[in-house]
């Protein structure tokens, strides 16, 4: 379901995973189905044969759920189910687990919804943040006691306060923001191994750039994204889905 690449010429998308520089497995998984509208980045968690396990569980879950005319918010509270389902079961391991952020595009309107810390931007002419960390970092950013460039050096930076798949957690709480998608703008979905090597204005620089290229500007930036994330470290895999409104 999550190839290393995929690409679509008649939905404007273009996604790619690559494991890193540091890492001997990617528990990333990304999912594009045009048909639905559904694109997702989710990033797993437990360990080799735990957090790819999750992460591919809650990407199927979420595809059937919206195949079956659920909205994307049941889809998700279905997906962290159907992972503490998965270790009842004994497929993958106890303590395993994902992030994960989801758009569902139905014409130009959209929802977008997240649990974790993989996120979505909105690029166009600039880039803007979409979705907002479920994090110990987006805490302390909030509540002012560090600043934007300390958030970027955290030592604790990868403290995150909700994934799907927590014993401990009956529901989770899914963030969901819902918009329109006009002309000319691109949303990027990611994993945060991408946002922890490559900050905002390199993001933003990478979508300028691509833009300017009339034909399979989706497939350049998520290809010079990618390569961003590992050229400037690789501690984690890397995953990249970008989703742009008609020219």
């Amino acid at each position: 379901m999550s190839p290393n690449i995929d690409i679509s010429q008649t939905v404007n998308h273009a996604a790619r995973t690559d494991i890193g520089k540091k890492r001997d497995n990617n528990e990333d998984c990304f999912l594009v189905n045009s048909d639905l509208g559904l694109y997702l980045v989710a990033d797993g968690m437990g360990g080799h044969a735990s957090g790819e396990v999750a992460s591919e569980i809650a990407a199927k879950t979420i595809e059937q759920q919206v195949a079956q005319g659920n909205g994307l918010v049941g889809a998700i509270e279905s997906a962290h189910l159907a992972i503490l389902q998965g270790v009842r079961d004994g497929i993958g391991k106890r303590g395993m687990g994902t992030t994960v952020v989801a758009l569902h595009l139905r014409g130009d309107a959209y929802t977008l919804a997240w649990v974790g810390d993989s996120r979505a931007y909105l690029w166009h002419d600039g880039l803007s943040q979409l979705s907002k960390d479920h994090s110990l970092v987006q805490m302390l950013l909030d509540s002012g006691q560090i600043t934007q460039s300390e958030a970027r050096t955290h030592p604790r930076k990868n403290v995150i306060f909700q994934n799907l798949g927590a014993s401990e957690v009956k529901v989770p709480e899914v963030s969901v923001i819902q918009g329109v998608l006009y002309k000319d703008q691109k949303i990027i979905l990611c994993s945060d191994g991408l946002s922890d090597e490559v900050d905002d204005a390199q993001i933003n620089e990478v979508m300028t750039q691509a833009d300017k290229v009339q034909a399979d500007s989706e497939v350049i930036a998520v290809e010079r994204l990618v390569s961003a994330a590992v050229d400037n470290g690789g501690n984690d895999n890397v995953t990249v889905v970008v989703i742009s409104a008609g020219r």
